[in-house]
C-alpha cells in the first residue's frame, strides 16, 4: 500500500512539472494578458450591408491611428474587427465573442444607436469599457458606466444645425422626416422637433419612413403640396440619398437639415448633385486651420486614397483616447483601470478639436455647421 502511494504521489509531481513545462499555469481572468504585451482591442463595426461606407471609414480611421500608436511604442495595440452587418443579433454575438473568446480589454463600436442599445448592457455587465465612435442618440451612456462616446450626441449637434439654417434662410415653416424604425433617427426626430419649436417655427408635417424603403414619392409630394421653406430629415445616408433625389425630381428646391447620418461622403456619391443645399453639424471639419488636421488628411490619403470622413476621424480619434488611457493607467490588461483613466481624460486635441468627457462619459466639443455646396461639405457661414 505504501509503495502504491509513493508511487502515485511522485507520478503526480512529476505530472504537475510537466504541465508547468508545458504553459500549463492558470488561466489568466478575462480580460488580462502577460505584462508587457499588446492591448487587444475589439471593434464592432457595420462592415457589409447599406450602412458600410459608415463600417468602413471607422475601421480605416483605428487602423491608422493603431499604426502611429504602435510605431510610437508607449503602448501596442492589437485589433480584432467583427462584422455586425448593421443587425443587433450580430453585434450581441460579435461582442459576446470578443469579452468571453478573445478576452479583450476594451471595445470601440458599434455603428449604430440601436446596436450600442443591445449591446450596451452585456458590456455594462462584464465590466468591459466599450466607446461608441458614431453613437449619437439619447440615453446611450445611461445603459452603464462602462459606455463612452467621443460622438456628438444629437441633441448637441442638430440645435446648432437647426438655429443656423433658420439665421442663413429666414426659415420660418418647416416639414419633418424620420425612419422609425431606427432608434438613432427616433431619437434624432425628437431633438429636431424640440430644436424647431426652440427656435419658433411650424411644422407643417411630420412623415415616417422605414430604413431599407426606396419609394419616397407618397412623403414628398404631401411635402410638395405644404411649401415649407426647409425639410428636416432623420436617417442614414442611403434612404437620405434617395430622398434627396426624389424632393429634387419633383421640384422640391429648399435646403435639407440632416442628422448625423449625413456626415458621410457616400451621400454626396449616391445623391449626387441632388445632395447640394444639405445642412448639418459636425465635430469634424477637414478644411480647419489646424496642422493636426492636415497632417491626418495626408496620413488617411496616403494610405487608403481618398479623403477621410467624419467617421473616420471620431474613430481615429477614439483610438488614440483609449491608447492614452492605457499609458496613464500603466496596463494593457486591466479592464477596470482603462475605465477609470478613460473618464480622466481631459484637455485631448484630436483632428475633432478640444475633446474631453463630461460627467457622463459624453463629448464636451463645439460643432461646425456644414453645409454640401458643388459637392463638398463647407462651413455654412
Amino acid at each position: 500500500m505504501k509503495k502504491m502511494y509513493r508511487g502515485w504521489a511522485i507520478f503526480t509531481l512529476l505530472t504537475m512539472f510537466a504541465v508547468a513545462g508545458c504553459g500549463g499555469s492558470p488561466k489568466a481572468a478575462p480580460g488580462s494578458s502577460p505584462t508587457g504585451s499588446q492591448a487587444k482591442i475589439g471593434v464592432v463595426s457595420y462592415l457589409t450591408g447599406g450602412g458600410a461606407a459608415y463600417g468602413e471609414a471607422i475601421r480605416q480611421g483605428i487602423e491608422l491611428a493603431r499604426d502611429e500608436i504602435n510605431a510610437a511604442g508607449k503602448v501596442k495595440i492589437e485589433l480584432i474587427f467583427e462584422d455586425s452587418k448593421g443587425e443587433k443579433n450580430e453585434a450581441i454575438n460579435a461582442v459576446n465573442k470578443l469579452i468571453h473568446k478573445d478576452n479583450v480589454v476594451g471595445i470601440i463600436g458599434p455603428t449604430l444607436s440601436g446596436e450600442m442599445f443591445a449591446v450596451g448592457p452585456i458590456t455594462a455587465q462584464a465590466g468591459v469599457p466599450i466607446m461608441g465612435t458614431s453613437i449619437t442618440a439619447e440615453g446611450i451612456t445611461e445603459i452603464g458606466d462602462t459606455i463612452f462616446r467621443n460622438s456628438l450626441p444629437e441633441s448637441l449637434a442638430i440645435p446648432h444645425a437647426v438655429k443656423k439654417a433658420k439665421e442663413k434662410f429666414g426659415l420660418k415653416k418647416v416639414a419633418i422626416m424620420y425612419s422609425n424604425n431606427n432608434d438613432f433617427a427616433v431619437s434624432g426626430f425628437k431633438t429636431f422637433e424640440q430644436s424647431v419649436k426652440a427656435n419658433g417655427m411650424e411644422i407643417l408635417t411630420i412623415e415616417t419612413f422605414a430604413d431599407k424603403d426606396t419609394d419616397y414619392s407618397a412623403q414628398l409630394t404631401k411635402i410638395a403640396s405644404l411649401k415649407p421653406d426647409a425639410v428636416m430629415v432623420a436617417g442614414l445616408y442611403q434612404e437620405a440619398a434617395l430622398i434627396l433625389k426624389k424632393a429634387r425630381e419633383i421640384g422640391i428646391a429648399v435646403p435639407f437639415v440632416g442628422n448625423n447620418g449625413f456626415n458621410s461622403p457616400q451621400l454626396i456619391k449616391s445623391a449626387g448633385k441632388a445632395a447640394d443645399g444639405s445642412i448639418v453639424a459636425s465635430p469634424w471639419f477637414p478644411g480647419k486651420d489646424d496642422p493636426k488636421v492636415k497632417q491626418f488628411i495626408a496620413a488617411y490619403k496616403a494610405k487608403y486614397n481618398k479623403e477621410p470622413d467624419q467617421f473616420a476621424a471620431q474613430s481615429y480619434d477614439a483610438m488614440h483616447i483609449i491608447a492614452l488611457a492605457l499609458e496613464k493607467a500603466g496596463t494593457t490588461n486591466d479592464r477596470k483601470k482603462l475605465k477609470e483613466n478613460l473618464a480622466t481624460i481631459k484637455d485631448f486635441h484630436g483632428v475633432t478639436g478640444n475633446f474631453a468627457f463630461d460627467a457622463k462619459r459624453n463629448p464636451a466639443m463645439d460643432a461646425t455647421v456644414l453645409v454640401v455646396k458643388d459637392g463638398q461639405f463647407t462651413e455654412l457661414k
